[in-house]
């Protein structure tokens, strides 16, 4: 039995930890398009394309479910790939929406009609794409109403994060910051709306200061996924893992991951 985690790189080891920490008895196949990243630049129809392909490798691991722990898969791929693609008996879930429940305080399947919320500006940060698409806001109006988002496009630092180059990283975060406080002076909270970026949480949070909460996808995809499970335990697929998969070099790959998640990780060529 295997639950499939995707990303376009090694942002997405942050979420497969946080599952595997909640949900110790579930095996996890990962799969990281690591030769195609970062997807934040390509255009809609090319992240399609790419994101397709890899859910499908891991529907042939024995995943019927499938995480796509990439915000870019997730805000210009996912509800293309619900509406005419993911056939009945698969699933595949993005990461936006269990952040969005968090930030609005509503809790899952809550369908009611939108309402005010407490927070009323909130500074989105995210890969280009995601930015792009408005994704985030559209999934936050189905829930709330009058709250003022500003996305700030933080180009360079998901390539930054997978060069292992984080003294780069940090200064483009406090740069982005700094563009975004431009446009928003006093933001209420911060989504960081890339798997990458919860590796750079503390600088996000020492540049916009401790009185802006910053909210982050592992835990609470995490939360939200066993929630899921717990109500669909049928869709632990029959995978056997837990396996690591990569369309780069194994050996680079399995050595940057080993870094970012201090432990050894090993990956296979997808």
């Amino acid at each position: 039995m295997a639950v499939g985690i995707f990303d376009s790189g090694l942002g997405g080891l942050t979420v497969l930890d946080a599952v595997q920490k909640r949900l110790p008895d579930v095996p996890f196949v990962y799969y990281g398009d690591n030769a195609h990243a970062p997807y934040g630049v390509r255009d809609a129809d090319d992240v399609y394309d790419l994101t397709t392909k890899a859910v499908e490798r891991l529907w042939d691991a024995g995943c019927d479910l499938v995480i796509l722990a990439c915000n870019t898969a997730s805000a210009a791929a996912l509800r293309r790939m619900q509406e005419s693609w993911v056939p009945r008996d698969k699933r595949v879930l993005g990461v936006f929406v269990p952040l969005i429940e968090a930030l609005t305080e509503r809790q899952w399947g809550d369908n009611s009609p939108p309402r005010e919320v407490a927070v009323k500006h909130v500074a989105l940060f995210a890969t280009p794409a995601t930015v792009s698409s408005r994704a985030f806001q559209r999934e936050l109006a189905f829930r709330a109403i009058g709250v003022d988002v500003e996305a700030q496009a933080c180009g360079g630092v998901v390539d930054a994060i997978e060069e292992g180059d984080m003294i780069l990283a940090e200064a483009l975060v406090r740069s982005h910051v700094d563009a975004l406080r431009r446009k928003m002076p006093k933001p209420e909270a911060a989504i960081l709306g890339c798997t990458h970026y919860p590796l750079m949480q503390d600088v996000f949070q020492d540049a916009l200061g401790e009185d802006v909460q910053v909210y982050s996808q592992a835990n609470l995809v995490a939360e939200s996924l066993a929630d899921y499970l717990t109500r669909h335990p049928n869709m632990i697929g029959d995978g056997t893992g837990p396996g690591f998969l990569t369309t780069g070099d194994p050996k680079r790959v399995s050595s940057r991951a080993t870094q970012f998640l201090r432990r050894e990780i090993s990956f296979t060529a997808a």
